[in-house]
């Protein structure tokens, strides 16, 4: 599986070449401050013929701080049941009821606390299906500090 990301100041989109996999976009809304808590919302599709998601695994950035502050909507804008942990800089979305397929997710990031000046940020993705134990990497997406 190859990915390419086409990245902005504050919006970025992650290219799969494979249709059948995941797909993840972003965006950002920064307050000012030395400190910035921003909102960060990923936009994830899922394609048809996959077997529902297990597990949104995402990898932070080690100088941002994500609260546990995490909705998941679906393209409808409803809420779906969720259980949140962390490892780390691994925040864990399971999605208990496994039906999450053939659609698109929003993962909104309600509080994230970031510096406001730095290096780039860079979340990466990754999912479990119902029926594996197997994480796929799905992509990533970046965001530079201005």
């Amino acid at each position: 599986m190859a990915t390419a990301a086409l990245i902005s100041a504050s919006y970025a989109t992650t290219k799969i070449d494979n249709s059948r996999v995941s797909s993840v976009d972003n965006n950002v809304e920064f307050p000012s401050s030395n400190w910035r808590i921003v909102k960060q919302v990923f936009r994830l599709r899922i394609p048809q013929n996959n077997s529902p998601l297990f597990q949104l695994i995402i990898d932070t950035p080690s100088t941002v701080a994500v609260s546990n502050d995490i909705d998941v909507r679906d393209e409808n804008g409803q809420k779906i049941n969720i259980n949140i942990s962390a490892n780390g800089r691994i925040i864990i979305i399971e999605f208990p009821e496994k039906t999450v397929v053939n659609t698109r997710l929003l993962i909104e990031f309600n509080k994230v606390r970031q510096p406001i000046q730095g290096s780039t940020f860079i979340y990466r993705f990754s999912v479990k299906v119902v029926g594996s134990d197997t994480e796929i990497s799905i992509g990533e997406a970046r965001f530079f500090t201005f």
